[in-house]
């Protein structure tokens, strides 16, 4: 008897330590399963940054991007006033599907784009259109875009303070289809004086015209643009150009420039 009733205590004691382990290990499985779901979650919902300003007006988009606006004339010589009506009719002063939801201002479309990509109905249906990570990025890169390409190559020999020539030539370049494009943007310069931004920019310029340099070399560094090393050395951009048999805008890092002395 004594037999019987230990071995019925031996097997409610195996069978509860089985019972505890397999519980232990469901919960375990369940943690790791919400732990799983929860990181899915949490990666789909990774989106790029947009500015944390929600823009009420477009006098409230200009007084958030106009500093920008300001330092990447000072960098790359594209007018403030050009950039920023640029940015107030392609993105809607902001409100607009590209710019609220790719960080896109520019409506500038792929084009030889490896980064990410949001689709939009423009001139056709469901285009290719960059998405950047903020504001910011955004803007830069409309930048570079004119910068970089030659057939913008003419915006960078008017004066900096020529916004009329500068809407027209962007049209012309083929920025735009609509043939009504440089009288937007001149209207929106206009309405809103914001030519008054691209006269900081001539206001602090030094006057090189007259200072000599010797002949000498030059090598591009990164951030380096044709604008930036005419006004450094007080020449223009075509005699820099000229200077060096550059057909187009494009410069390479540790490229050497002959830069001629007046």
């Amino acid at each position: 008897m004594r037999i019987l009733i230990l071995s019925m205590y031996l097997s409610l004691f195996c069978f509860s330590c089985r019972s505890t382990k397999k519980m232990n290990t469901d919960k375990s499985l369940n943690n790791i399963e919400k732990s799983t779901k929860k990181e899915i979650s949490t990666n789909e919902l990774k989106k790029p940054k947009s500015t944390n300003t929600i823009i009420k007006n477009t006098e409230h988009y200009i007084d958030v991007f106009k500093d920008i606006a300001i330092s990447e004339m000072r960098e790359f010589g594209i007018p403030a006033s050009i950039t920023l009506a640029q940015g107030i009719l392609e993105s809607g002063s902001g409100k607009g599907r590209l710019a609220l939801e790719a960080n896109n201002h520019f409506g500038i479309k792929c084009h030889q784009w490896e980064g990410d990509k949001i689709y939009h109905d423009d001139d056709e249906k469901q285009e290719c259109f960059r998405k950047y990570q903020n504001a910011e990025t955004s803007f830069r890169d409309h930048s570079e875009f004119l910068a970089h390409r030659s057939r913008y190559s003419k915006l960078f020999q008017l004066k900096i303070t020529d916004y009329k020539n500068w809407a027209k030539e962007l049209r012309k370049a083929g920025y735009a289809t609509d043939k009504k494009y440089p009288e937007k943007l001149i209207s929106l310069i206009e309405r809103y004086k914001l030519f008054r931004f691209d006269q900081l920019e001539t206001s602090k310029r030094v006057n090189k015209s007259d200072k000599k340099f010797e002949r000498g070399q030059y090598e591009v560094k990164r951030g380096d643009t044709l604008y930036s090393i005419s006004k450094k050395y007080g020449m223009s951009i075509n005699e820099l150009k000229r200077s060096n048999n550059l057909k187009n805008n494009i410069l390479k890092i540790g490229q050497i420039l002959e830069i001629k002395s007046r």
